[in-house]
């Protein structure tokens, strides 16, 4: 595992979005997870030796976690994962995926759709998809268990939640998917959020006033 990393890299672009590159150095593969903003940054790394992009996961479909996508999709021709409620109900509806908002209306759709348990084989590592609506009606998760790393998109911030007040939240789903999902992760689990700063499951268990264990 010592030849695989996840960076952070935050991108500038309406809402500053926490944007992870999961690396191999052993093939110098990568996957990128929410590139929001900054496509001529992002493809400046994926450009550079040791950085080759095979994929882009989105956690959900909100235009500050998409809007590089496009442009990288073209640029290296790669595929594009979501899961199938938020290909079905947020990506490719410029209202519900708040591009609108920011006078930018998009339309996304998945390349690949995941389903919820689906455990893939990536860059050496087996990642589970965990779907956990409240956010968004499809928002997922992404579960390495081997790092003990969970990359959580806007469900899960340090002591916080995801905002619940856009098309398809729903306040009741984002405490059920945090207590009755990410909860029962490990407590070292890292937890690698949309925005701000890292933290951990003990550390949310304990200190999160948003959601607190029951």
């Amino acid at each position: 595992m010592e030849d695989i990393e996840i960076f952070r890299k935050t991108v500038y672009g309406y809402m500053d979005v926490n944007c992870y590159i999961l690396a191999n150095h052993a093939t110098g593969e990568c996957v990128v997870f929410d590139p929001g903003a900054e496509a001529d940054t992002l493809t400046e790394i994926f450009n550079t030796p040791g950085f080759t992009l095979k994929g882009i996961f989105l956690t959900h479909g909100h235009y500050d976690h998409i809007g590089a996508v496009k442009e990288l999709k073209e640029r290296f021709n790669v595929p594009v994962y979501a899961s199938k409620e938020e290909n079905e109900k947020v990506l490719g509806n410029p209202g519900v995926n708040l591009s609108t908002m920011f006078e930018d209306p998009m339309t996304l759709h998945a390349d690949e759709v995941l389903e919820d348990g689906q455990v893939l084989d990536i860059l050496g590592v087996k990642m589970k998809c965990i779907l956990t609506p409240g956010h968004t009606a499809g928002g997922m998760c992404f579960y390495i268990e081997e790092m003990k790393s969970l990359i959580a998109g806007d469900t899960l911030f340090c002591e916080s939640v995801g905002r619940t007040d856009f098309p398809t939240g729903s306040a009741a789903q984002l405490v059920s998917s945090i207590r009755d999902i990410l909860y029962k992760l490990p407590e070292d689990t890292k937890v690698f959020p949309g925005h701000m700063d890292m933290t951990t499951i003990g550390w949310e268990k304990k200190n999160n006033i948003a959601c607190p264990e029951k």
